[in-house]
């Protein structure tokens, strides 16, 4: 590779014209520059050696992890694309890969989270009006989901808590996956969003929800599956975990917003058991939902569509997905 600064070549003898050879013209002078020129040249060799702005100069080689780096501490080879110091030319470091290892008690462990609905939904009625089976019978493959008198969307609010709860998860050590980001203009259905979570083997399912029944309506409560057998519904397997996932989901949530459980359902437990949604019906790992708060409250509102709260709802999820799952 040439750089703009390289000196030029040497002056080859093929390039001096005939009539200027060196033996035609031995004046003093010529021997006084014929005696200096071979020193001359040894100093910009050596020059070229040091410094490195030679014409062949190559980037720096990276110098290889220590040994004692190269392996997990489980004894397994450390797959990641780059550690601190050796981060490859051009990479931002950012990516999942060029992180330090997970370590810890949830290291290994994989929580998926649903956050309800999607903002496109709206504007494809068509497509989220299809029934899918749900095992006990059929339903809309997903809904629109409600908004504050304000026009804050449900899905609004549930994809901002999802990923701060994302961030304090990952901190944990545990891998998280979302049924959706804003990679899609709709959904997913809700049976979709039910196998997201039995294929990644999840040890825990949560789904971020907020209400929307009438004024006066306040506070969270968290929806167990019930004991269901029926076509592909078979949840005697996950009613239990569930339960004591969402018990802790509750008692956590309540402890960090200072929110009440709901006064219009659930005998002021926060804890409600259902057989008619699809993504609990149809999961094979420990699932629940949490209904955060009434958008169509006021008071609830306001807590709703303040990011200092959704970060307290965030922590108060986490919390209760990490002590359920021993960290």
């Amino acid at each position: 590779m040439r750089y703009d600064d390289s000196p030029p070549p040497p002056e080859s003898a093929s390039s001096i014209s005939p009539d200027r050879r060196w033996f035609t013209r031995r004046s003093a002078l010529t021997i006084a520059v014929a005696s200096v020129a071979p020193a001359a040249l040894a100093a910009w060799v050596l020059t070229q050696t040091l410094t490195g702005t030679g014409q062949d100069r190559q980037p720096p080689r990276a110098v290889p992890l220590p040994a004692s780096h190269a392996t997990h501490l489980d004894g397994k080879p450390n797959t990641a694309a780059s550690a601190t110091g050796a981060t490859p030319t051009g990479s931002t470091g950012s990516s999942p890969s060029a992180q330090p290892p997970a370590k810890g008690p949830l290291a290994g462990r994989t929580v998926v989270i649903d956050p309800g609905h999607n903002t496109g939904n709206f504007d494809h009625t068509t497509e989220i009006d299809r029934q899918v089976d749900i095992g006990t019978n059929r339903k809309e493959c997903d809904t629109t989901g409600t908004t504050t008198n304000s026009g804050y969307m449900e899905a609004e609010f549930t994809l901002d808590v999802s990923r701060r709860l994302r961030t304090l998860l990952e901190a944990k050590g545990l891998k998280v996956v979302f049924t959706h980001e804003t990679d899609r203009a709709w959904g997913p259905c809700i049976d979709e969003r039910a196998r997201i979570g039995n294929e990644a083997k999840a040890d825990a399912v949560v789904s971020v929800h907020a209400d929307g029944v009438s004024e006066g309506n306040r506070g969270y409560h968290v929806i167990l599956p019930a004991e269901v057998k029926s076509g592909k519904a078979d949840t005697a397997k996950i009613v239990e975990p569930s339960r004591l996932l969402g018990e802790r989901i509750a008692s956590n949530f309540a402890r960090t917003t200072g929110s009440s459980p709901a006064n219009y359902l659930g005998s002021g437990t926060g804890l409600v058991i259902r057989d008619d949604l699809g993504g609990l019906n149809l999961s094979t790992r420990p699932k629940v939902f949490i209904e955060c708060g009434n958008m169509r409250d006021s008071k609830d509102a306001a807590q709703l569509t303040n990011p200092q709260w959704r970060q307290k709802a965030a922590q108060g999820i986490a919390d209760g997905i990490v002590g359920f799952l021993g960290g």
